[in-house]
């Protein structure tokens, strides 16, 4: 499949972080496009086409009007198969949840019809949203993860697609036989994935990522041969680490060697340097553990949603942010229910509004300029130059109209942008773009 490669500009009102602490509001302004790369913002149109190679009257120019034009948003962490079933089981707490909805739902992804038209569905609807990126579990089941994978690509989208391994502590429906048979699916899961990239059925958007998914599934057998599978072969890693107390538990009663939950990860050689990995929630890190994240490069995959649907608590989101880790946000369907990433911009800042109040009164709540710069350039910073529309980066973009909200209230582009957060369902979605190629 050959990417293509646009040179374009885009007019309205550009909004997009460069840091935390900082958004740029641009109104009335010209984002260029030039080869799926962004190549600056600029106040007037003969600024934006002097800083293109091509010729002036051969760049097409979108004219967006009044609307608001962001970077695409970023989806750290979400599960592919749960998304049948979001909203349903929230008041059970994670190992309950997994176990009595998560699970047996899982297992029917085993029969490729069933998979097709679900992931139909999720693929359809995801669409839809404002998220131009994500990092996706499937289940352990090779053919339907690819499928997912082969979807994801037809739309348009960038995208991280993991195989799942479980080799035990799951029900005989998901659980693999060995180490060795969960090891051995994962591998012809990747070779077939490189095949569909070599004949273009995969755009190189889409990508393979090792996925055991969380300790108390894999042996230590296993994490240590997909360990050395994601080190040899440069491939990234996506789990869960420290999401609930009760899980730590476990832990700790099926590793005892293990100095905390992430020094698992670490004897497999999944905490950084050289593999990039990303992990879900991190809501009770302990020091050590969040030392670790920190010197490994580790992204931390912010899901506050999720994280009070299933009690699993309140991650000290501030705190991280203070220590300088690489943070994102997640909707972890179905942990989470909804799937805007706006939605969890307003969650990530109202349940640190929850921590300061009730848990640590020196870590002050986020701002928008912060929970906005996590779901672009934060969480996008592990795709590469993503998230912003800074020279250089990807021209990922979406264009939303929220003119349907018009009030008496004077609204300026950062309260504009406020609403939007808080009211995702009130913008309309008008246009995407992934590397500068419209996809919607």
């Amino acid at each position: 499949m050959e990417e293509k490669n646009t040179t374009h500009i885009l007019y309205g009102n550009i909004v997009y972080a460069v840091s935390p602490e900082k958004l740029v509001f641009s109104e009335g302004a010209y984002l260029v496009c030039e080869n799926g790369k962004c190549r600056g913002v600029y106040d007037s149109r003969e600024d934006a086409l002097r800083t293109l190679s091509a010729q002036p009257e051969k760049v097409p120019v979108t004219d967006f009007g009044d609307r608001l034009i962001v970077p695409g948003l970023v989806d750290l962490h979400l599960h592919a198969p749960q998304y049948a079933y979001r909203g349903l089981g929230m008041d059970l707490e994670l190992v309950e949840w997994l176990n009595t909805v998560t699970f047996p739902e899982e297992a029917k992804y085993g029969e490729i019809t069933y998979a097709a038209q679900a992931y139909d569905d999720f693929v359809t609807d995801m669409k839809q949203t404002a998220t131009t990126r994500m990092c996706v579990f499937g289940t352990v089941h090779p053919e339907a993860t690819l499928l997912l994978a082969r979807k994801l690509s037809e739309a348009g989208f960038g995208a991280y697609v993991g195989k799942v391994n479980m080799d035990r502590n799951a029900p005989d429906s998901l659980c693999e036989e060995s180490a060795t048979a969960s090891f051995t699916a994962t591998m012809d899961y990747l070779r077939k994935f490189a095949f569909l990239h070599s004949q273009g059925r995969i755009s190189e958007r889409v990508q393979p990522i090792i996925t055991p998914r969380f300790i108390p599934s894999c042996t230590p057998e296993l994490m240590e041969d997909l360990g050395e599978l994601a080190t040899q072969q440069n491939l990234k890693v996506q789990s869960h680490l420290s999401e609930s107390k009760k899980e730590i538990e476990w832990v700790s009663e099926l590793e005892p060697d293990a100095a905390f939950y992430g020094d698992c990860y670490a004897k497999a050689g999944m905490m950084g340097n050289p593999v990039t990995s990303v992990m879900a929630h991190c809501v009770w890190s302990s020091p050590e553990e969040i030392r670790m994240i920190k010197e490994g490069g580790v992204f931390v995959a912010h899901c506050p949603q999720s994280n009070t649907n299933l009690a699993s608590g309140i991650a000290p989101i501030r705190c991280y942010l203070k220590e300088g880790l690489h943070l994102g946000l997640g909707t972890d369907i179905a942990g989470g229910f909804s799937r805007s990433i706006f939605r969890a911009m307003a969650d990530a800042i109202q349940v640190s509004k929850l921590y300061y109040r009730l848990v640590d009164q020196d870590q002050k709540p986020l701002t928008l300029s912060e929970a906005f710069y996590m779901g672009t350039l934060g969480g996008g910073a592990f795709f590469g130059k993503v998230g912003t529309f800074l020279d250089g980066y990807d021209l990922d973009a979406v264009v939303l109209d929220d003119s349907g909200l018009d009030s008496v209230f004077d609204m300026d582009l950062a309260k504009r942008l406020e609403r939007i957060v808080y009211m995702p369902e009130s913008a309309a979605l008008c246009a995407k773009y992934v590397q500068g190629e419209r996809i919607l």
